[in-house]
């Protein structure tokens, strides 16, 4: 049986996320845009390739990165903030190009619940998305570029927002007075949780999958943040006392209630 596995994209979660492939023995192989950081995939075990996406060109050895993969994990998320807004879409279509070149099998795209946009209530894997932001658009069509080829067995994890290794949103939100939505909940989940849901869609084959991935606990936002700031000695956030709607709260029905999945790491 092939083991290799090609991650693009070893950051915040693809390097962790490496590692942990090859503690269970998976071979990996993965890419960076950085030169200073081949030596970090290097010394986690992972074979570096530079390898960087852009709307036009994909520049560097893709070919190497998937030579010998069948499986290939993309995790590359949009780059929409600032005055430089990339074409997403575009990105992924080069790079499924790419794919179709090689000898990858199996797609595991992870994706993100800024697809749903601004639904209110429960939303489980079988609500219809309405993206409402550029990136929660370029997403959901970047997806479907996957899901809709033949040549590939796609699977798709939707994280809610991702916290851990000194990412929390509570150190944005600090101080910060007048905000909207307090009442709304929070749909988050661990990176630790990550790792294990996308190590567990390798090892049980689960493909052909739409899976959303939210720790199933959704105190309110005011609540939530304030409970954070005082345990970490930060100034609270303050939220305006009316809002409009109840707000959406991410469902991981798939999860949960089909692969009988348990969460490991509270947020």
């Amino acid at each position: 049986m092939n083991n290799a596995v090609a991650i693009i994209g070893c950051g915040w979660l693809g390097l962790p996320l490496g590692k942990k492939l090859i503690e269970v023995g998976f071979k990996v192989q993965g890419s960076t845009t950085s030169e200073n950081k081949i030596d970090a995939l290097s010394n986690a075990g992972i074979i570096p390739f530079m390898v960087s996406l852009s709307e036009n060109a994909i520049t560097g050895h893709i070919d190497k990165l998937l030579d010998n993969a069948t499986i290939l994990i993309i995790n590359v998320p949009p780059k929409l903030r600032g005055e430089r807004n990339e074409n997403y879409v575009s990105k992924m279509q080069l790079l499924l190009n790419a794919l179709q070149k090689s000898k990858i099998k199996k797609v595991l795209f992870v994706s993100s619940t800024a697809v749903y946009g601004d639904i209110s209530g429960d939303v489980t894997e079988k609500t219809t998305p309405q993206p409402n932001t550029e990136s929660g658009k370029q997403l959901l069509a970047s997806e479907n570029i996957f899901t809709t080829c033949p040549q590939f067995e796609t699977t798709i994890v939707r994280f809610g927002g991702l916290i851990g290794l000194n990412r929390h949103p509570i150190n944005m939100l600090s101080g910060r007075k007048n905000l909207r939505n307090g009442n709304h909940p929070i749909n988050l989940i661990h990176l630790d949780d990550c790792i294990n849901i996308l190590l567990l869609t390798l090892k049980n084959n689960w493909w052909g999958e739409l899976i959303n991935a939210v720790y199933p606990n959704h105190p309110t936002k005011s609540t939530y943040y304030t409970q954070k700031a005082n345990e970490q000695g930060l100034i609270s956030p303050g939220y305006l006392k009316a809002s409009i709607g109840e707000g959406k709260k991410i469902v991981s029905n798939r999860l949960l209630n089909v692969k009988k999945y348990v969460f490991h790491t509270s947020i």
